[in-house]
């Protein structure tokens, strides 16, 4: 059911914008709400003040529900359609917050962590999805790579929401940050309703003529627009290629083939795998923990601090999302990372001063670089998995290799968060050597096994893994140099080698 509330053109287009970006904050602020719930007297006395290990199952669960939620997308998306999808999302959202801040006892918060995960894990997997058919090509990177700058909203709202809330006496103080998840919910699915289906979709499922209209309308253009004529036969001819020659399966994806696929899917796993395992979590859901328990402050200056911290994510986001296509994928993943390695040594060696007659000073020097850790990853290593993922898969193998890409950001996600109280209670300042020594491990990663992709087609992508391509891995094709005649050839021809890498055809 849709109404139409927005119009055409312009102020359609926004709706869907905002519609998917406060989907976003949403996810935020799902992440960071519970930072600062986890210290919490009252929340502590409902779950009988569990161990680090229980404490860590209690908030990780969450990410696991967000794997399955991803699992479940890429199995029945097809079958909902981008706007019901989402619809549901926010249904196992709303379930989950109800039950989590209705609480009074650890196994129905664990239930209601993994109910609302299931919801966040469709969200994240379906929201970038319908954003990218439904605006200009030329905006879409731009797009794409804002999202995680709206995540960091999300995650200071919650972290400042927590801090006020922790003036307040009683189980309103947890309970109610929780509920509120529940407002940005009930705001995407009034959204939603006035907003039109994927184009795509609706040809897939064989009601061209309102793929038509859903186009008109976004673009404010008629049928007969050259524009819309030419995105919607590209569409059919997208369709029919795929009835042409089947879909492609799980099995080939880690095949030998013409492009690459196999090496490519896993380069985008182990794109989204340095998102996560390079420490992030740590500070977003346990910094107000991390500085009661590792530098010694007090629990409101934690509170205090951590939100202040948070806003460094979002600052830090900015730049990306304006100047990514200038600065390109490569420099801002190895600089990124040799600066959160940096960040998290710096943290280690003046935290191990604890204990002695300068522990207090160096412990409070350590703060610092809690800010330059986030805002060094909110620039950096936040954003390029997010957009680099769907820019290194080949066409064929797209939506198969991000759901291996998406699953490995929630599978990490959740071990990470699962062993960080343990490990920041155990191992204290050495803890912190752990990540300083994943984020130097990925600039030699990155350096030598991520080609640059800034700037090129697709079809210039599928070149660098052609035996054709594969000398100038690392130096790409530069977007301002003109390509000889041989290489427009051979770029075009990697339409065929795709089609044929679907049936293990050789070219020539």
């Amino acid at each position: 059911m849709q109404f139409n509330i927005f119009g055409r053109g312009f102020k359609l287009r926004l709706a869907i914008t905002v519609a998917c970006q406060m989907a976003f904050i949403l996810f935020g602020y799902d992440q960071g709400v519970f930072s600062g719930i986890v210290g919490n007297a009252e929340f502590l006395d409902i779950v009988h003040h569990p161990g680090t290990g229980l404490e860590g199952i209690i908030v990780s669960i969450y990410n696991l529900g967000c794997f399955t939620g991803c699992i479940m997308t890429f199995f029945f998306a097809e079958y909902f359609g981008r706007r019901r999808a989402m619809w549901i999302a926010m249904g196992w959202i709303l379930v989950g917050a109800t039950l989590q801040c209705s609480s009074y006892s650890v196994a129905q918060v664990m239930i209601g962590r993994f109910v609302t995960g299931i919801g966040t894990g469709i969200e994240t997997s379906t929201v970038p999805m319908y954003q990218s058919e439904l605006c200009e090509a030329r905006k879409r990177g731009r797009l794409v790579s804002s999202e995680p700058l709206f995540v960091g909203v999300g995650i200071v709202v919650a972290y400042f929401f927590d801090y006020g809330m922790s003036f307040t006496s009683g189980p309103i103080g947890w309970r109610l940050p929780i509920a509120c998840q529940m407002l940005f919910a009930f705001f995407v699915i009034f959204l939603v309703f006035g907003l039109p289906e994927s184009p795509r979709y609706l040809c897939k499922e064989g009601r061209e003529k309102e793929a038509l209209e859903v186009l008109c309308d976004v673009y404010d253009r008629q049928p007969d627009d050259p524009t819309i004529l030419k995105e919607h036969n590209e569409i059919l001819e997208a369709l029919a290629l795929e009835n042409l020659h089947g879909e492609y399966k799980w099995s080939q994806l880690f095949k030998r083939d013409e492009v690459q696929t196999g090496k490519r899917v896993l380069l985008a796993y182990g794109m989204q795998f340095m998102n996560q395992a390079g420490g992030i979590n740590l500070v977003v859901y346990f910094i107000p923990t991390v500085l009661e328990t590792n530098v010694g402050l007090s629990r409101n200056l934690s509170l205090l601090l951590g939100g202040v911290i948070q806003t460094m994510f979002f600052f830090g986001s900015l730049l990306p999302s304006f100047f990514l296509d200038r600065l390109g994928r490569r420099p801002p993943m190895l600089w990124g990372s040799a600066g959160c390695g940096l960040s998290m040594m710096m943290i280690s060696i003046l935290l191990s001063f604890k204990g002695g007659s300068a522990g207090p000073a160096t412990a409070s020097a350590s703060v610092a670089f809690f800010f330059t850790y986030m805002l060094i990853f909110g620039g950096t290593v936040n954003c390029v998995p997010w957009v680099y993922v769907p820019e290194i898969l080949p066409l064929h193998a797209r939506a198969k290799g991000s759901a291996i890409g998406i699953s490995s950001n929630w599978l990490w996600n959740f071990v990470i968060v699962m062993i960080t109280p343990t490990i920041i209670d155990r191992l204290q300042w050495k803890a912190y050597l752990i990540f300083m020594c994943t984020n130097f491990a990925f600039i030699p990663l990155v350096y030598f096994c991520y080609p640059e992709t800034s700037n090129l087609t697709l079809e210039q992508i599928d070149y660098l893994f052609t035996s054709e391509g594969k000398s100038g891995n690392h130096q790409a094709i530069r977007p301002d140099s003109h390509v000889a005649a041989g290489d427009v050839e051979k770029t075009s021809s990697l339409f065929q080698i795709e089609n044929d890498a679907n049936h293990g055809v050789k070219s020539a």
